[in-house]
């Protein structure tokens, strides 16, 4: 039963001495910053046209137009979902989201798995936003007639399933190495080793920069819509749902992946101003105001051209260009850009954090919880966390990727479903300063709708995360079983005091 000792909550909602300084505006604000990324402005094009291999091979089906279902579909999931996580955030109001929660809920065993699956979420992510980034990058560029060769642009593994004849042609093109098509995607490499280089130095978020940030998103959009909406054809929307159900329910397991950032909201529990009230309100209004900019900007994109053109790494700019705006495509173009930079900052920053709480806990090594001795930092991981990215985003398949995130996310929403379930039947007397209405239906209905997403990926992405758990499952037993704080009552040595700037 040791496995499932549960951190106490008051132990777990300790502040750090974060000034509280976040209001409902700012947490609405930071929710559409993170969520507002490479799902809207990258796998909208994969969950609108499916996905066949050269050989003709569905591996997933298309919503076409019937995306904006999709949409509504996912609203309402994650409705649940977000429910869940206001009732924890209000009674929890710490730094550390899912991990945080699961730990003073379902104990220590399924608070490194949730851990580990957020390792999932924040990582392989970034490596799809790097991918997307990479895709805008090139539209961009090409608004000044610049040409990279198209082998410096596209991973291996998303090249090999590419059946685009220009990826064809580049393939045709690149320099071999024992026969091997060097295909690599450069900008998505150096974008994610700048951004590494800058977190070391002590970069973070501030809720003015996010607030340009969400500006330069909704302008972009706003833009997009409103040029979009003036050339849409009525023919395009038939027939609406082409694969049926079957297409609305994969199409919503590849664009999932547009509404993982909602949870960063949670972790501003100790910046947060009246966290018991304003936490939910900032999670639930945030939902839904990103639901509905993905439903307009959905129905939008496939009334402008025929869904099954909108498949590429950046569709928003390709709908443009299909439809004759090449002056509006690039400004879309430079807009996702700097939006999805931004997004790679915001959770690029919180992954290696996830390392450092994980390994103040004892179930990481201690070199997790390291600090820079200038910048104060955990740059260890940092480093860690950029060379697995760039690595990653210099050679994958974009769509593989959404896939494994959107898994990893998924199995953690459920967890944190259950959790509520849990502290209602063992601790029902705590005090709850919010409280999900009609608990059961809800919370056991979100654990169950999350589950039912996540049958809507293919087998290959299930597959990879039963790998995946059975390393972090490995790691746990060897390593943080036998070092956990909580579990052994050893504590980590105190950090030096730290000279220099902090940052």
């Amino acid at each position: 039963m040791s496995l499932m000792q549960r951190k106490p909550i008051a132990s777990a909602s300790e502040s750090s001495g974060m000034a509280r300084t976040l209001g409902v505006t700012d947490l609405v604000l930071l929710s559409i910053g993170a969520v507002i990324g490479a799902g809207i402005f990258a796998s909208l094009g994969t969950a609108a046209a499916g996905e066949v291999l050269k050989d003709g091979t569905i591996v997933r089906y298309g919503a076409g137009p019937a995306l904006v279902v999709s949409f509504v579909l996912l609203g309402i999931v994650c409705g649940l979902a977000a429910l869940c996580y206001a009732e924890l955030a209000a009674m929890i109001p710490a730094a550390g989201s899912a991990y945080a929660y699961s730990y003073a809920t379902l104990g220590e065993l399924i608070a490194w798995i949730i851990g580990w699956d957020l390792i999932l979420e924040y990582a392989v992510g970034n490596v799809a936003v790097a991918i997307a980034w990479s895709g805008y990058f090139d539209s961009l560029l090409s608004g000044f007639d610049i040409h990279m060769p198209g082998w410096l642009i596209h991973g291996y593994f998303q090249a090999m399933k590419s059946s685009d004849p220009a990826v064809e042609l580049a393939i045709a093109n690149a320099p071999r190495i024992a026969g091997i098509p060097l295909m690599i995607n450069l900008p998505a490499f150096l974008i994610v080793a700048a951004i590494t280089w800058l977190l070391c130095r002590g970069a973070k978020e501030s809720a003015r920069a996010n607030a340009i940030m969400v500006t330069i998103k909704l302008l972009v959009l706003a833009l997009f819509v409103g040029v979009g909406v003036m050339h849409i054809d009525t023919a395009n929307y038939h027939p609406f749902a082409p694969n049926g159900w079957r297409g609305i329910h994969q199409g919503a397991a590849i664009v999932f992946f547009a509404y993982i950032g909602f949870d960063a909201v949670s972790t501003a529990g100790e910046e947060t101003i009246n966290p018991q009230r304003n936490l939910p309100r900032g999670i639930l209004i945030g939902l839904g105001i990103c639901t509905l900019i993905y439903v307009i900007v959905g129905a939008v994109a496939t009334g402008m051209v025929p869904y099954n053109q909108l498949l590429g790494a950046d569709p928003l700019a390709k709908a443009l260009q299909l439809a004759g705006l090449k002056t509006v495509s690039w400004i879309v173009s430079a807009g996702a850009v700097v939006s999805m930079a931004a997004v790679l900052l915001v959770f690029q920053y919180g992954q290696p954090r996830i390392f450092y709480a994980m390994a103040r806990d004892g179930l990481l090594p201690p070199f997790a919880a390291k600090l820079h001795p200038k910048y104060r930092t955990p740059y260890v991981t940092t480093i860690i966390t950029g060379v697995f990215v760039a690595c990653g985003a210099l050679v994958a398949d974009d769509a593989a990727t959404y896939d494994l995130t959107n898994i990893g996310t998924l199995a953690a929403f459920m967890l944190v479903c259950i959790g509520v379930l849990v502290l209602r039947i063992r601790e029902p007397e705590r005090h709850r300063p919010f409280r999900v209405p009609f608990v059961w239906p809800v919370a056991g209905g979100g654990a169950l709708a999350c589950l039912f997403v996540m049958q809507g990926l293919p087998s290959s992405a299930w597959k990879a995360f039963g790998i995946w758990l059975l390393i972090g499952l490995a790691i746990y037993f060897l390593y943080g079983y036998r070092n956990s704080v909580l579990r052994t009552g050893k504590t980590l040595p105190p950090l030096p005091e730290l000279e220099g700037p902090t940052h």
